[in-house]
């Protein structure tokens, strides 16, 4: 009995090691391995189908310009500049990388302010090679924003999103051309919606997200899963996990005025205001509103006859809160048309109507 058992103990162990020897033969060789049963192809994880879908028309945006070069002593000395200067300026070129976002196949661009701001030439690359010199068709310095147009065939177009649709944990994607060394794409989640005070622009409704923005990335486009444009990449601040686009919502319709009008047009009313503290309200029974600091001699709300110490608490018939609220509605008025308005003055009410300007352009 213990000769079978030793028999059958060194038969197995005989086995298990013809088994091992065929598999490490099967991996060393590159054969495979064939094990019974179906095989199942386990399905793919990712956003590649998105990005396939708006890579095409995300483009690198590469400018040069040319400033005056700052002297130094020898230079300035009068008698170097007696033999050695022939009047000319002495002139130094600076190239910055950015990116940006095709919308039609006429070769309409939309990419941030910043990127092209003081710019002599603009020079734009696509993904498939292609290069072309851009013209600037507008700007809108205020929500950082410009529209660059190009001249080639056959350019491919990004899918426009619903910025508005977006949600706190919906997954995102930053596309663009970072540190010059070709189109990259980060992955992240919306963070927050609607954020503004942030003090990067004048008119603020940032999408917030983790993916990662980085130098270059300016002007790219923030898609959503699908691959659809919701956002123009803008800025991050320098802490890991915040970054900022502007919404399509935005952005497009930035992009129709200048391409419809050659700018940007908003509303002005000529008033300086600041939000209510717990004190004013208690004092002057105003249960929201803005305080007038300032009206503009002979502007749009001095003649409608707001003045200073006024609480602006309707605009259009629409309740005020604050003063980002009262920039937002003043602003969207049409140039040329009437708003109604009421005040709160010593405790009563006070109607006003105001014929609507165009806000000036920033300095």
């Amino acid at each position: 009995m213990k000769s079978i058992l030793f028999v059958i103990h060194w038969a197995l162990v005989g086995l298990g090691a013809a088994a091992l020897v065929v598999i490490l033969w099967a991996a060393l060789s590159g054969s495979p391995v064939s094990w019974p049963g179906p095989r199942v192809e386990l399905p793919r994880r990712g956003y590649a189908t998105a990005v396939a879908r708006a890579a095409p028309a995300v483009v690198s945006v590469r400018t040069l310009s040319r400033r005056a070069a700052g002297g130094n002593a020898l230079t300035e000395d009068p008698l170097f500049r007696r033999f050695f200067d022939d009047g000319a300026a002495m002139v130094r070129s600076e190239t910055s990388l950015g990116s940006g976002v095709l919308l039609d196949p006429s070769g309409v661009i939309v990419t941030n302010y910043h990127v092209i701001a003081g710019a002599d030439s603009i020079h734009v690359s696509l993904r498939d090679g292609r290069q072309a010199d851009a013209r600037v068709v507008g700007t809108d310095p205020e929500t950082d924003l410009a529209v660059l147009k190009i001249d080639l065939d056959d350019l491919p177009t990004i899918e426009l999103g619903d910025s508005d649709a977006l949600r706190v944990g919906d997954v995102v994607l930053a596309m663009g051309y970072p540190l010059g060394i070709g189109q990259t794409v980060t992955q992240g989640i919306v963070s927050a919606t609607g954020r503004n005070r942030v003090g990067i622009n004048t008119f603020e409704s940032f999408i917030q997200t983790d993916a990662a923005i980085n130098f270059g990335n300016s002007g790219g486009a923030l898609v959503d899963s699908r691959g659809a444009l919701v956002g123009i990449n803008a800025a991050r601040i320098d802490s890991e996990g915040i970054g900022f686009a502007i919404p399509t919502a935005l952005a497009l319709g930035v992009a129709r005025q200048i391409l419809e009008q050659g700018s940007v047009q908003r509303g002005w009313l000529g008033l300086d205001a600041r939000d209510l503290n717990d004190a004013q309200r208690a004092e002057s029974g105003a249960g929201q509103g803005i305080l007038v600091l300032g009206v503009l001699a002979d502007g749009p709300a001095y003649r409608a006859g707001v003045r200073p110490g006024d609480i602006i608490t309707h605009i259009g018939g629409e309740p005020i809160g604050d003063s980002r609220t009262a920039i937002d509605r003043i602003t969207a008025l049409t140039p040329g048309s009437r708003v109604a308005m009421t005040l709160l003055r010593a405790g009563r009410p006070v109607p006003a109507e105001a014929m609507v300007s165009r806000r000036p352009l920033p300095r």
